[in-house]
């Protein structure tokens, strides 16, 4: 795709294409989901849904993969006792889903791991299944997190990070 048309369709995306996507009640059952999740491990996952890149990045012809990384900077991701967030991100301009694992975490995942978890989902992105595809994302990180950082008996998961979807 050149760069105007990719420019274009990254522009008519806003809020809006948000909130139909994922409405309140997803919205909820999604953090939800992450508090469940990480009441089980000492691992963080945010999860972050964007409606179009940024002019600057799209002019620049970057990545949703470097919005990713990105993100998981500015939501300080990183920023974790035990270097194990996970930053769980969906642009829905490109329908495109991308998984940012810290250090903690990563040196447990073996290469190309995370492409063959975001696979499936993907399908379900194609089919405007936006809930169901982050549902399923947070769980393949959850089980890793339960394999390399599963919560002892009486430990309890500090939250060091928000649970609540962050949208853009």
């Amino acid at each position: 795709m050149n760069r105007y048309a990719r420019i274009l369709r990254h522009r008519l995306y806003d809020d809006t294409d948000t909130r139909r996507a994922l409405d309140d009640a997803a919205l909820e059952r999604l953090a939800a989901r992450v508090k469940q999740s990480e009441a089980r491990h000492s691992g963080e996952i945010r999860v972050s849904v964007e409606a179009g890149l940024p002019l600057s990045y799209l002019w620049q012809g970057l990545s949703a993969r470097d919005r990713a990384v990105t993100l998981f900077g500015k939501l300080r991701v990183w920023d974790t006792e035990s270097n194990n967030g996970v930053l769980i991100y969906l642009l829905l301009a490109e329908h495109a889903i991308e998984i940012v694992a810290d250090r903690g975490l990563a040196r447990h995942v073996p290469p190309g791991h995370w492409q063959q978890v975001l696979g499936g989902m993907r399908e379900a992105f194609r089919a405007r299944r936006f809930e169901q595809g982050l549902m399923d994302a947070i769980a393949a990180v959850e089980a890793l997190l339960l394999q390399h950082y599963p919560l002892g008996a009486g430990e309890r998961n500090p939250n060091e990070l928000p649970d609540g979807v962050d949208l853009r």
